[in-house]
């Protein structure tokens, strides 16, 4: 069944967020699997655990604090979730659309989404940054199934410039002044838990992938629909299955993660500078 939320629902969660903050904010950021770290670069932070905002949801991965953080960042007033939620937590789709909506609700224009991915281009190394280009998810319904809420977008919307260009021009013009280069490529959803199989991983790559993860498409889509533009940034913390004759493992995903957090802070924090 789809869902039955209404947009009072939604604006319960943002009503009680800016009760505790007092302003809007200028565009959002979301954290993937062990990018928590950049959380810190916020200054004057106003933190509110995701227990505490009503008709949200709570985060079950050790590796996500679980925690909405307003503050500055960049000269910008910023919303950053550090931890996301997933469809393999239990949540049905259509529960994914709270953050990006709250986002919405609190003023965000703009939203930053990163993960930790699977490099399955076999041109691209482990720390690699890929910008997301697209994506493709087949599997499973779409965060939107349901009754449309027109205060958020309308019933059918196009998705051809979800990940907005401009932002993917920004983002490696910030990266070249900072001496870092990026990867461009295609996002592959997959449910997860499980990593995926080595025959899953060749046809993935057969069907156009260039990194596989577990988040971010509901996140995207969501946004979509709400009008916002749109950046994703995938840190490659493994090669995928199959690719290498060793197992994926979460210890890798995390130690990468930690080892290039500095690179990954940077990067961020100079976009964010540059974004008007």
């Amino acid at each position: 069944m789809g869902n039955n939320f209404s947009y009072d629902f939604f604006k319960t969660s943002a009503d009680y967020v800016l009760s505790r903050t007092g302003y809007q904010v200028d565009l959002a950021l979301i954290l993937g699997s062990s990018l928590g770290s950049l959380s810190e670069e916020i200054k004057k932070p106003i933190v509110i655990d995701y227990a505490d905002i009503p008709n949200f949801l709570e985060t079950t991965v050790d590796s996500h604090a679980g925690k909405l953080i307003i503050g500055d960042l960049g000269g910008k007033k910023l919303a950053c979730m550090s931890g996301r939620f997933h469809y393999y937590e239990g949540y049905d789709f259509e529960q994914l659309v709270a953050p990006i909506r709250l986002f919405q609700l609190l003023g965000a224009k703009t939203v930053i989404l990163t993960n930790a991915a699977g490099a399955v281009n076999s041109s691209f190394h482990v720390g690699d940054i890929m910008l997301i280009e697209d994506h493709i998810k087949i599997m499973g319904a779409s965060p939107l199934r349901g009754q449309n809420i027109p205060e958020f977008g309308p019933r059918f919307f196009d998705v051809s410039n979800m990940y907005s260009k401009d932002l993917r021009e920004l983002a490696k013009k910030c990266a070249s002044r900072i001496g870092m280069s990026l990867r461009e490529g295609v996002y592959f959803y997959m449910s997860g838990p499980q990593f995926e199989t080595p025959a899953e991983i060749r046809a993935i790559r057969a069907l156009g992938g260039d990194a596989v993860g577990m988040s971010t498409v509901y996140e995207a889509i969501t946004a979509a629909h709400c009008g916002m533009k749109v950046l994703g940034l995938s840190l490659m913390t493994n090669m995928a299955a199959g690719m290498l004759d060793q197992a994926v493992t979460a210890e890798e995903v995390d130690e990468t993660a930690s080892l290039t957090s500095e690179r990954f802070k940077s990067l961020i924090r100079e976009i964010i500078e540059e974004i008007s």
